[in-house]
């Protein structure tokens, strides 16, 4: 499960000037679901993806994953979370196989049990052929794959996923969303987040819409077309956009 309450980041721009890149942000995500969060670019996912990796220190509020904290706890919540991002990082010099096995130790994995799952793995991704590659000779959808692995190798309860198709091709896109749907049907707590809307209606069990840093509303689709009268997702997210101008927090945020 992951657990936000009242999450902030604060940076300051070049002129000195502080803003909330992540305002207050409370939601939860429960096992076996899939809560896209959504929002243009610059919205504010990514920064809140990084603080629930424990890659950025919040400002203020915390999260809970699987019950550590990820300020007092952060070495115990990495343990519990696999991340994956459409920006692969891996090590040119290094084969498939090394990189994967290289995860596995970080987090503490025995190494029979490394090995077991590089096979399973290799075997579900169509890995084989070039497991024992190096990066350099890899095309982007193999690359994608070995991020993949090397994000479960130690089996973690949660995973999140920050906007992993983008600028990928369609069929390595679809790759990772039928990945995704697989973490759903293992029982793991998935949070995705993408500005793709086409995405979110086709993945999300509950969409989270946030805008400049702030929740702007937050249900299943049908949920969100009853509240709206809008069938378009385009539609509702720009509906709950003007909400937030109307209300005046926009000039808040």
């Amino acid at each position: 499960m992951i657990e936000l309450k009242d999450l902030s980041k604060t940076f300051r721009n070049k002129n000195g000037e502080e803003f909330h890149a992540v305002d207050n942000l409370s939601f939860t995500v429960h096992p076996g679901e899939i809560v896209t969060l959504l929002g243009v670019n610059g919205a504010g996912k990514t920064t809140t993806m990084r603080m629930l990796s424990t890659v950025l220190k919040p400002t203020s509020g915390t999260a809970l994953i699987n019950g550590c904290d990820i300020i007092k706890s952060s070495g115990n919540a990495r343990g519990k979370l696999g991340f994956l991002s459409g920006d692969t990082g891996l090590y040119a010099r290094l084969t498939a196989r090394e990189i994967i096995t290289y995860f596995g130790k970080l987090y503490d994995t025995e190494d029979d049990l490394i090995v077991e799952r590089i096979k399973s793995l290799s075997d579900f991704l169509d890995m084989n052929d070039f497991l024992d590659k190096k990066m350099d000779f890899l095309s982007t959808g193999m690359k994608q794959k070995v991020s993949i692995a090397r994000s479960i190798i130690h089996d973690p309860p949660v995973m999140i996923f920050d906007e992993p198709t983008s600028g990928l091709d369609i069929l390595t896109a679809r790759n990772i969303v039928s990945f995704i749907n697989k973490c759903k049907e293992d029982g793991k707590t998935v949070l995705f987040s993408t500005h793709i809307m086409r995405e979110a209606e086709r993945i999300a069990d509950r969409i989270i819409m946030i805008h400049k840093g702030k929740k702007i509303a937050e249900g299943s689709l049908p949920e969100l077309r009853e509240t709206t009268g809008s069938r378009d997702l385009d539609d509702i997210f720009i509906f709950f956009v003007n909400q937030m101008k109307e209300s005046g927090e926009e000039d808040e945020a």
